[in-house]
Formats: C-alpha cells, sequence, structure tokens
C-alpha cells in the first residue's frame, strides 16, 4: 500500500545525461561525416538513430512528469530543458539529413568546423547537466559561460562560411544547398545557448 500511494521517485537527472549522452552522440557522427562525405549516408543514418532515441527519452520526460506531483525542479525547466536538448539533436540531424539530401559531394572545411564547434558544445553541456543533481551551481555557471563562449564561435565561422561560400562558389544551387546546412548547423548551437539559459535559470532559483 505504501509503495502504491509513494511511488518510486523518478529520476529525472538521470534522464538529463542520457539524453545529453545522446545529442553528444549525434555530434560525433555529423563531425565524422562532415570530414569524409564518403560515409555520409552511414552516419546520418547513425544520426537518425540517435534522433528516434532523443523523441523516445523527451517523449518519456513528459509522460513522467504529467503523472509525477513532486519533481526535483520546477515543471516548466524539466519541460524546457528536455525539449531544447531534443531541439539541437533536431537540428544535427536536419543538417545531414539535407546533405545526403542534397547530394553534397565535396566537404567544406567551414562546414566541418562548426561540426566541430557544435560537438565540443555537447561535451560541456554533458558536464554541466552532470552538476544539476549534486547541486554544484558554481561548476553549471562555469560551463554555461563555455557554451555561450562556444555559441559566439560558431556565430563567427557561419558568418565567414556565408562570405566564403557566396565568394567562392560560382553555381547558385550549391550556394542554397550549403547555405541551408548552414543554417541548420548555426541554429543548433543557438539551441545549446538555449539549454545554457535554462540550467542558468536553474541556478539562479536554487543556488
Amino acid at each position: 500500500m505504501i509503495k502504491k500511494i509513494f511511488p518510486k521517485e523518478i529520476n529525472f537527472f538521470e534522464m538529463f545525461e542520457k539524453a545529453a549522452l545522446n545529442v553528444n552522440r549525434g555530434a560525433i557522427s555529423l563531425v565524422e561525416m562532415m570530414d569524409n562525405f564518403g560515409v555520409a549516408e552511414v552516419k546520418a543514418k547513425e544520426i537518425y538513430e540517435a534522433e528516434q532515441e532523443g523523441d523516445m527519452l523527451t517523449h518519456e520526460v513528459l509522460r513522467r512528469l504529467n503523472k509525477t506531483f513532486i519533481t526535483p525542479l520546477d515543471r516548466e525547466d524539466i519541460h524546457s530543458l528536455i525539449s531544447r536538448l531534443d531541439d539541437v539533436l533536431d537540428l544535427i540531424w536536419a543538417s545531414a539529413d539535407r546533405a545526403v539530401l542534397f547530394k553534397l559531394n565535396n566537404p567544406l572545411p567551414e562546414a566541418a568546423e562548426l561540426a566541430k564547434t557544435l560537438h565540443e558544445t555537447t561535451e560541456i553541456i554533458i558536464k554541466a547537466i552532470s552538476c544539476l543533481k549534486d547541486k554544484k551551481y558554481s561548476y553549471i555557471q562555469e560551463y554555461c559561460i563555455e557554451i555561450n563562449r562556444l555559441e559566439n564561435r560558431c556565430d563567427r565561422i557561419f558568418r565567414e562560411a556565408l562570405v566564403k561560400l557566396f565568394d567562392n562558389i560560382k553555381d547558385p544551387i550549391i550556394v542554397i544547398k550549403w547555405k541551408e546546412v548552414y543554417e541548420h548547423l548555426e541554429d543548433a548551437s543557438d539551441k545549446c545557448e538555449d539549454v545554457a539559459n535554462i540550467l542558468e535559470g536553474i541556478v539562479l532559483k536554487h543556488a
């Protein structure tokens, strides 16, 4: 009877960590793809599988959130954090999908640089989220500053990539295709910054 009245506590922190690791998994495959388009389809499939797993994790968190009366963080923060993590992976998948769909054969160094910076950002996100459970809020703040710095780097790379794209590529169709890939990568970086903003908000509420 007691177990029915007080069900086992849901470990949202563990689910956040799983989601962050899964985003990182997609980012690793994206780096490998942007370094070598010879494996583009294989890596795109890996990213798609990670994206599908991310969707399932997100749905599971939201399902459990709807059934849980007491939560370790504000309900809206749980919802926002898992949703933004899912958005990052959705955009990683979108960039990989477009590269394959558009039959882009020659990777551009700026795309690889964007992918590597995005991967580096996901590594920091893992570290920040791992600090939530133990309430290591000062560490989270430092990690969030680093995420913001990396987002600024992505913005700079994105702008430089567009300039080189318009200056060096003569085929307007190729320009349009690469521009869309770049935009998805830059949007993914923006969503990483959203994750940092949510984490900073949690710190302000609980520190």
